[in-house]
């Protein structure tokens, strides 16, 4: 075995112990049953809006408080004194995240498809590329999170303190169309916003508006450049 599979295997078990990672995966899960049993089969809205959840609470939570965290205890440091570099910490912890992310919208698409008969677009490829634009987009913001936080607890709390207007910029917290039309406007060129937007044109078997698409790209290049420009590994 590899010393980067080794450092994989490794990261990957305690991802799984992580309470933070348990609940980036049963909080959109315990929404999505909560208000699940009170929709119709054809609604386009709750389950997309679960999945931005999920998304979300790993780039925003999950993600930038395991790196600065690792950074505060010193760990990425000592890996540059070692054969795995401090990039390969980086990059394994991007594709464990990643994972996780896509096992939570897996498991919302799978449970709200099978048990609450919801509706499930057959877009296949649609769908995916809207969740790695998303996805990316979320992931930008959690990076340049903790390239800029202290420690891990700062990370913790800037990542918690952002969700939340996102989240309500989005129309996660509120539908958008009980919104104040401003607010409603400034959501949509948020990255959650977008994200939403965007998997419920989808579920509505519309194609995404290019704009949508393309203020999720800009912000998973501009901010992850951003983030690589004052990233530190100790």
């Amino acid at each position: 075995m590899t010393v980067i599979a080794k450092l994989t295997t490794v990261e990957l078990k305690l991802l799984a112990r992580e309470p933070g990672s348990i609940f980036s995966v049963l909080i959109p899960l315990f929404i999505l049953f909560v208000f699940g049993s009170s929709i119709p089969p054809g609604d386009t809205v709750l389950l997309p809006m679960t999945l931005v959840i999920a998304v979300g609470l790993v780039g925003l939570y999950q993600l930038p408080t395991t790196l600065a965290t690792y950074r505060e205890r010193g760990i990425l440091r000592r890996l540059s004194t070692t054969p795995v570099r401090p990039g390969s910490m980086l990059a394994v912890q991007l594709i464990l995240q990643f994972v996780l992310a896509l096992t939570a919208c897996a498991l919302l698409i799978t449970v709200a498809g099978t048990i609450l008969g919801a509706h499930v677009p057959s877009q296949a490829l649609r769908i995916a590329a809207v969740f790695l634009l998303g996805t990316a987009a979320m992931f930008a913001i959690g990076l340049l999170i903790a390239a800029l936080a202290a420690n891990g607890r700062t990370a913790n709390g800037v990542g918690v303190l952002l969700y939340f207007p996102l989240a309500y910029l989005a129309g996660l917290m509120q539908p958008v169309d009980q919104m104040p039309d401003i607010l409603a406007r400034v959501g949509a060129f948020t990255p959650m916003g977008a994200f939403r937007q965007a998997l419920h044109d989808v579920w509505a078997g519309l194609s995404p508006d290019p704009l949508v698409l393309g203020v999720m790209a800009a912000y998973a290049v501009i901010v992850s450049l951003a983030a690589a420009r004052f990233f530190r590994w100790e």
